[in-house]
């Protein structure tokens, strides 16, 4: 591809290429799980401006908690305990569900929502082990209900536009990848689920931060990951549940690729994507903190790609809605997070042992 093609396809882009319904096929009616602030300033926000989407239930473990949510927001119908979801009360409000609980309890809503036949979008990583994470994707398969892993990147058109551009060997072939993801969370307090080992799964820092770039260079690259080496070191009070405060890893991808990642809950508040290959470089930055720039390199050209800013739980809701809307699949399948639980519990293990472990 040489510069005037480059350009060329740059002004081509097109925001939700992905959508086929229309704004009159919804509304898709959630049930929220898990009241959080991920949830209340986040995804709440997020359903009320999209387009086939609309919160009508929201479930906390204190019905209290539920119906004060329920009643400070229009058009939710129904505030539920979460015994009251399990022993499937109101299953008529709702159409799926948004799990977005601690790690460890993603795994019993999934299954009652499997066993109540609706369609499941849960937040990542979809559970604390691998193990757990298996369970949950059978209890999709078995229900033979659509589920889909919140991997919010996979509709970010930066991430997306990065991915068209590997695909159409702009950059020749992908050599190497660096990616990192960080923030700081002392000022949250100990007393977190992310630094509870019994909640949060195999560590704080990789499973909640890590996967941000092993997920993403999957997508970009549409590549898996098949061993990883790593390190890890947990020095503060705060970490002394979890293995990993710092971690840095690499991770082998199919074809040769390698990709040099670190991952902190300790540290600036930063996060990027570079892949760089046989001709040219694509990277994302910042690039998993809500917001994504793009710039890439062919040959003698370096461009700063303009995309959309959108709001990436928004367009997450949205891209699932629309699976279902249209009857299809989504990209991010529970056996697509399954590839990823069991990339993390190799780097942990491989930083355990301190050697190479094979995905």
């Amino acid at each position: 591809m040489d510069s005037e093609d480059f350009s060329e396809y740059l002004e081509s882009f097109t925001h939700r290429e992905w959508q086929e319904s229309s704004a009159d096929d919804g509304p898709v009616r959630f049930a929220l799980i898990g009241l959080g602030w991920w949830t209340s300033d986040k995804a709440m926000p997020a359903i009320e401006a999209s387009t086939f989407c609309e919160t009508t239930v929201v479930v906390s473990r204190s019905k209290e908690k539920a119906e004060r949510v329920a009643a400070d927001h229009e058009p939710i119908e129904v505030g539920l305990s979460a015994e009251e979801f399990h022993d499937g009360a109101a299953t008529d409000a709702y159409d799926a569900v948004y799990v977005c609980t601690p790690n460890a309890r993603h795994l019993e809503f999934v299954e009652s929502a499997a066993a109540h036949g609706k369609a499941i979008l849960c937040e990542k990583p979809m559970e604390a082990t691998l193990e757990r994470a298996r369970r949950l994707a059978g209890a999709c398969e078995s229900a033979d209900v659509t589920a889909m892993i919140a991997y919010r990147m996979h509709t970010e058109p930066a991430v997306r536009r990065a991915r068209e551009l590997v695909r159409t060997g702009a950059i020749g072939e992908p050599r190497f990848v660096h990616g990192s993801m960080s923030q700081s969370i002392i000022g949250w307090g100990r007393d977190q689920w992310r630094l509870d080992g019994d909640l949060v799964g195999y560590g704080a820092s990789v499973s909640d931060l890590g996967i941000y770039p092993i997920n993403t260079t999957r997508f970009v690259l549409d590549r898996d990951p098949v061993a990883v080496q790593s390190m890890m070191n947990s020095s503060h009070d705060y970490f002394d549940d979890v293995p990993d405060e710092v971690a840095a890893f690499t991770v082998e991808f199919e074809g040769g690729v390698y990709a040099s990642c670190t991952a902190s809950q300790r540290s600036k508040l930063d996060s990027f994507l570079e892949i760089v290959g046989s001709e040219g470089t694509v990277a994302i930055e910042p690039a998993f903190h809500m917001e994504s720039g793009l710039s890439a390199s062919i040959g003698e050209t370096t461009i700063d790609v303009e995309t959309p800013q959108v709001d990436q739980m928004e367009a997450e809701f949205d891209y699932f809605a629309d699976c279902l809307l249209a009857g299809r699949a989504p990209t991010a399948t529970p056996d697509h997070g399954l590839v990823d639980m069991r990339t993390l519990e190799a780097i942990y293990d491989a930083a355990d042992r301190d050697e190479t472990v094979s995905v």
